[in-house]
């Protein structure tokens, strides 16, 4: 057995190699600026966007959900499963050792006389030299994949974050609408009032009565939807927050308008994207993984090596006090001769594999920067959509109260104050659902622009 020594140590210690491609991360082209929206700048994103508007209720639910959203909780157990099948691959290069223990007995089976004749302990020691580097290549898969995971928590605590202000401003515009459906109730109940006082001292026609009377109920027949979209924002917040839908009280705020952004909005330029985006960064570790499998398949092409050994020591027996030590040591060798392909089969498999995740990668960054480039030009328009609406709201506020005087005067025909009426409580609507999509745009962004997410405190 010593004679062996010197030849096992050469084996272990053989200069190895490892197969397969080296990876190298890739290199996608981005535009340099932002074709549309505002001119981008390398400010930082903030980490607590969501600060920007300024509103304690939306930042203490998304602090919430950054800790107990389930996609969050999820996600960290598999990064602790990841982390357990990496330190497992590392185990796998590395020698093992089993020991083991036994003892006989023997007696009279028909009195109760029994005697130890014999024990023993044994030792396993097994170790297979990574030669050919595919253990090495194993080991670079599970921290490639390891990485993935934990970028996995980053990309959910983004998603999370803008998916709770996107209920939550939802849940603002529901709250919004209901207070505007009870000013335009007050407005058109008010002008059926007028149209019956006049209709009873015989300045108007039952038919207005009717037309005033079917715009109330028709008006009134919206809470019916305004309900459901309220309750289903809060059963929304309520899921991500980790919470049973329906316990989720979310009292309303003294004022039901929609949050503004008091921020300024800043979008860097799209190579930021590159460093930002937890799932481009994760898709770029799969990318790794990916590479890494390539060698671990083109490893099983060559020769494997193992250096088994043991250690059995005699303890003895009753008539022999001190029994034999036998070690043993040992090469072997396995060598691929024929497998009808399968062993290259699987090496294009893993190559085909890579070439998945690079396009995976690839359509990860198109997507992304695409999601920048809507929301940028929705913030844009909605702007200036906004503004004309302002505009417009003024201009019909005017317009009604005027036509209003008139007609109360006899001056002006109903169908003109109904029209007025009308056109007043349609540009409100539409004025506060674009504060509403400005706000979803601006959320948007920041999803896009993928700034690592950060709990306020």
């Amino acid at each position: 057995m010593m004679r062996r020594i010197p030849f096992l140590a050469l084996l272990a210690l053989l200069p190895a190699c490892t197969v397969g491609p080296d990876y190298n991360p890739p290199e996608p082209g981005v535009p340099p600026t932002w074709s549309g929206g505002r001119a981008g700048g390398a400010e930082a994103v903030e980490t607590t966007w969501w600060y920007g508007f300024r509103d304690p209720v939306l930042e203490d639910l998304i602090d919430t959900a950054l800790q107990d959203n389930m996609d969050v909780r999820i996600a960290t157990a598999r990064l602790a499963e990841a982390q357990a099948l990496t330190d497992a691959q590392r185990a796998r290069n590395l020698p093992s050792l089993d020991a083991s223990a036994d003892a006989q007995a023997s007696g009279d089976v028909s009195g109760d006389a029994v005697s130890a004749t014999g024990a023993g302990l044994g030792a396993a020691l097994a170790f297979v030299p990574d030669v050919f580097g595919g253990r090495r290549r194993q080991i670079e898969q599970a921290e490639a994949t390891e990485a993935a995971r934990r970028f996995d928590i980053e990309d959910v605590r983004r998603l999370t974050a803008a998916s709770i202000a996107r209920s939550y401003i939802e849940l603002r515009r529901s709250r919004a609408r209901l207070d505007l459906l009870t000013t335009s109730l007050e407005l058109q109940q008010q002008t059926l009032d007028i149209v019956r006082q006049r209709a009873e001292a015989g300045l108007s026609a039952d038919l207005d009565v009717q037309r005033a009377a079917s715009d109330l109920a028709r008006t009134r027949s919206q809470r019916g939807s305004l309900d459901i979209a309220e309750a289903g924002a809060l059963h929304d917040l309520a899921v991500l927050t980790g919470r049973m839908p329906g316990t989720l009280d979310l009292a309303p705020a003294g004022e039901t308008v929609i949050p503004g952004y008091a921020d300024p909005i800043r979008s860097g330029v799209p190579a930021d994207l590159l460093r930002r985006r937890a799932d481009l960064q994760a898709a770029e570790r799969e990318l790794a993984a990916a590479s890494a499998a390539i060698g671990v398949a083109t490893a099983e092409l060559y020769p494997a090596f193992s250096i088994p050994g043991s250690i059995t020591a005699d303890l003895g027996s009753a008539d022999r006090i001190v029994g034999d030590t036998v070690a043993r040591i040992g090469a072997a060798v396995s060598v691929p001769v024929f497998d009808n392909g399968r062993r290259r089969a699987g090496v294009e498999a893993a190559r085909a594999r890579a070439d998945q995740a690079l396009l995976a990668y690839e359509r990860t960054l198109l997507e992304a920067v695409g999601e920048v480039e809507d929301a940028l030009v929705a913030i844009r328009a909605i702007e200036a959509r906004t503004a004309e609406l302002e505009r417009a709201v003024s201009a019909s506020e005017q317009a009604f109260d005027q036509l209003d005087a008139l007609y109360r005067e006899g001056l002006a025909s109903f169908i003109d104050i109904l029209d007025a009426q009308r056109t007043l409580i349609d540009s409100r609507e539409s004025l506060l659902d674009s504060e509403a999509d400005h706000a979803l745009a601006i959320v948007d962004l920041h999803r896009a622009l993928g700034a690592p997410v950060a709990a306020g405190g």
